[in-house]
């Protein structure tokens, strides 16, 4: 394993634990028997199908999901059909707690559904969802690099705003280290607070990242308690990486999250998933190809990289023709390609590879060649959409602001064409965060300036 990673990971938690306050408060979230914690996720097909998953107190043993096509009238609700839950019963953190999971199944494509979940007295509100369609149709979705600290003061925003930016949107991704700690009950309270009724109207897609890791009583780094019973996910991947690597297609783009952190752990998983990887790519029936997971395969902060990672998957991703790579864990922002400087970048020949975060915890980016576009010290989301032959990118910070945007363009031949919209929007957002400012030492400072101008000077001259 690299040890660079490792070192740089131990020493990021260790360094955000120092941060809390010896007795901070933080709200607590106990569990009832109405159903809290509500998402959508898919573990079958999203035009025939949709999971509901939710959380109750030790009390509740029959739930069940309520379901009819949506209609603006209310009479809707007495014709919808009652279909039984799975429950999980769970101890975190010494307390009894249950978690369900309703398939609903045998859907109509491109359809609007009005739900409800419960136990047939303590029920949630009424919400809606739409199925996908069972061919190629325009859609979009939100991306969120890493949450992971002040949840519910500061990433909240985040998720709010990309839902307000975006209201009809499919489906969210959140490319790991959703919380900071992973088996912090509170933490994931703050989580689901954050996102709240949306998670309950927009499906979510996650993977782990090393914040979602923890290691069990025999020193075996697991994933956290929380992710299986919290999420409902598919599950066709490795035998040892359920809801965690798996794949999912809709309307004409498969979607692949790779579990990155149990890769870096273990070379075996590394190269399972890699095989596993290959056969989803070779059978992909797809015209478009995204693959989301925590690690970059190129890193934007300094002191970082995952070369391990990179060395085995990406090789399969120019073989095979996947287009995005959408990815967290370096706490900062950049965009761009994987080819020589000084190379045309109109026409990629591999994928456009993202880093980004959400949430509030910054890194010192170090403006990396492979960058075309980057931001320091800045929360934003991403939306994406897809329409035939064009994929369009977009970046905002927390406050609205239209930070980055791309298109590609797929030919006949399956050939990406780049239209890089980034030159029309402000100037990039590259000053070191105020503690960097405040603690580097000169030579520090000169390295970072040092490095600042040969990127400007690299971009000047791209553009001549």
């Amino acid at each position: 394993m690299n040890l660079l990673f490792k070192h740089t990971a131990w020493f990021s938690c260790i360094f955000f634990t120092l941060l809390i306050p010896a007795g901070a408060q933080h709200k607590e979230y106990p569990a009832s028997a109405y159903p809290d914690r509500l998402i959508l996720g898919w573990q079958e097909s999203p035009a025939v199908s949709q999971s509901v998953n939710w959380r109750t107190d030790s009390t509740v043993v029959n739930a069940v999901g309520a379901i009819a096509e949506a209609d603006p009238s209310p009479d809707f609700v007495k014709t919808a059909t009652l279909v039984p839950a799975t429950t999980e019963s769970v101890l975190i953190e010494g307390k009894r707690v249950q978690y369900h999971a309703v398939h609903f199944k045998n859907l109509k494509p491109g359809t609007q559904y009005g739900y409800r979940v419960g136990d047939g007295t303590h029920w949630s509100e009424w919400f809606h969802f739409k199925t996908a369609r069972n061919r190629p149709a325009p859609f979009s979705f939100l991306y969120f690099g890493d949450a992971q600290n002040d949840i519910r003061s500061l990433w909240s925003r985040a998720i709010r705003g990309a839902y307000s930016a975006l209201p009809n949107v499919q489906f969210m991704l959140h490319a790991g280290d959703l919380i900071n700690n992973a088996n912090a009950d509170w933490q994931w309270g703050e989580w689901f607070e954050a996102g709240g009724w949306i998670n309950g109207m927009v499906p979510t897609l996650a993977t782990p990242g090393n914040h979602e890791y923890f290691a069990d009583k025999s020193g075996q780094r697991r994933v956290s308690q929380h992710w299986r019973p919290s999420f409902v996910l598919p599950e066709n991947g490795p035998d040892r990486l359920k809801e965690t690597a798996y794949f999912f297609d809709y309307q004409g783009v498969r979607f692949i999250s790779l579990d990155s952190q149990a890769a870096l752990l273990d070379s075996t998983t590394l190269n399972q998933q890699a095989d596993w990887l290959l056969r989803v790519l070779a059978a992909n029936p797809a015209r478009w190809t995204v693959v989301m997971h925590h690690h970059p395969i190129f890193s934007t902060a300094s002191g970082r990289d995952n070369d391990e990672w990179r060395n085995r998957m990406e090789p399969i991703y120019r073989k095979y023709g996947v287009d995005l790579v959408l990815q967290g864990h370096d706490h900062t922002y950049g965009r761009g390609l994987n080819m020589p400087l000084g190379t045309s970048r109109k026409n990629p020949d591999g994928p456009v590879y993202v880093v980004s975060v959400s949430g509030p915890k910054m890194y010192t980016i170090d403006l990396q060649n492979w960058m075309d576009r980057a931001a320091s010290n800045t929360q934003l989301y991403q939306t994406i959409s897809v329409d035939g032959d064009k994929l369009s990118y977009q970046a905002f910070t927390v406050t609205g602001q239209r930070y980055d945007a791309f298109e590609l363009i797929k030919n006949r031949n399956g050939r990406n064409t780049l239209n890089d919209q980034a030159p029309t929007l402000p100037p990039e957002r590259l000053d070191l965060p105020a503690d960097a400012q405040r603690t580097y030492k000169p030579a520090q400072l000169q390295k970072y300036k040092t490095r600042f101008q040969e990127y400007k000077a690299r971009k000047a001259a791209e553009k001549k």
